[in-house]
């Protein structure tokens, strides 16, 4: 296993007074910041502590090995108070992210750092937000306990409320299967369906009972999802709705989130381990590798379209890239301090993550 650290001059880490756009309001654009803590470019100027000798081992004149152009960071501010959960990348080339602590679906415009709102109901909460094969961004609401969609171009916010059995579920993630059904997690310790065209929800009981956290479909069709409380991965049958468990390797690991890569490898984040897993279904295999650092707590979970890992660890507020052909990791410092970057999604070029602890959207860049 190879490291790569990118460090932040100590400067960068002291306040937002080095990326002004920053603390401007949700009209202008985020601040861009290079792996050595220099702006790269950015819709406000740099501020002199920005321009600081960087202390980083890399710079994007001379990228990791194996990384043809060094990552680069940018941060967007969303509404305070929204405490941004997740996001997804919206068709349009917009970001759609979660507001859980305003009840709120967010939108962001990368290219104004414009941000708009659309409220989902009295009493929300929500927590995951993927963008389905419709094109709509579909949202877990534990406060509403159910599953939301927003028309992207009305606005019109459609609830599908789980069963009245099934109160407290504490909705989590969701995903679709190839059929185009809608799967998702509770951490009360269920998991469910949704089929779109009938509006029809069903609910099981997971094995273990409490944990269900990540949920990710594979190319073949397969549905997985991890157990945080429960420390395995599940995979569901879809014909019966059944759930079959699978231990990774280290006892207690806190399997958090999962992402199924393109040959339908199952990684895993594993928060209590500080670890990074991949289950290789057709070998029935686990691999696992643990992230640098004193304290790592790997919490998000996602793999690129070039089969790249990207994690986030809360122990070194970071976001971190893995090369599984090399094993070798490169750590990101994230600029601003406690981000809490609870989840990660992306498009091409893009890796995307919400600051919960900033209210903040952030975004690698690698290509």
């Amino acid at each position: 296993m190879r490291l790569h650290r990118l460090a932040w001059p100590a400067a960068l880490l002291s306040g937002l007074a080095l990326v002004p756009a920053l603390a401007a309001g949700c009209g202008q654009g985020g601040a861009t910041i290079g792996p050595t803590g220099a702006p790269a470019s950015s819709a406000a100027p740099s501020s002199p502590a920005a321009s600081a000798s960087p202390a980083a081992t890399t710079s994007p004149a001379n990228p990791p090995t194996g990384i043809a152009v060094a990552p680069r960071i940018r941060e967007f501010a969303v509404p305070a108070g929204s405490r941004p959960h997740d996001v997804s990348p919206a068709t349009d080339g917009g970001v759609w992210f979660t507001g859980q602590g305003n009840g709120t679906l967010g939108r962001l415009d990368p290219a104004t750092g414009a941000v708009g709102q659309i409220q989902l109901g009295r009493g929300s909460a929500p927590h995951g937000v993927i963008t389905g094969p419709d094109g709509a961004p579909w949202v877990t609401d534990g406060g509403l306990n159910a599953i939301v969609r927003v028309d992207p171009a009305t606005d019109k916010v459609r609830v599908f409320p789980l069963p009245a059995d099934r109160a407290g579920a504490s909705l989590n993630t969701a995903t679709f299967d190839r059929s185009g059904i809608l799967w998702f997690t509770g951490q009360a310790g269920v998991y469910g369906r949704l089929d779109p065209a009938t509006g029809a929800v069903r609910v099981f009981d997971a094995p273990k009972g409490r944990g269900p956290y990540g949920i990710t479909a594979t190319p073949d069709g397969q549905v997985w999802f991890a157990s945080l409380a429960g420390s395995y991965v599940g995979r569901i049958n879809p014909a019966t709705g059944a759930a079959t468990v699978n231990e990774p390797p280290t006892s207690g690991q806190g399997a958090r989130r999962v992402w199924s890569d393109r040959q339908g490898g199952v990684w895993v984040s594993e928060w209590n381990a500080g670890k990074v897993g991949v289950f290789d279904p057709t070998g029935g295999r686990w691999r696992e590798w643990r992230l640098p650092g004193p304290n790592p707590m790997a919490y998000a979970v996602f793999v690129d379209d070039l089969g790249i890992v990207w994690l986030t660890d809360f122990g070194a507020n970071a976001i971190v890239r893995f090369d599984p052909a090399t094993e070798a990791f490169v750590v990101l410092p994230l600029p601003s301090r406690a981000a809490e970057v609870r989840q990660l999604h992306g498009r091409p070029g893009e890796v995307w993550g919400a600051e919960s602890g900033t209210d903040k959207l952030v975004v690698v860049t690698t290509r």
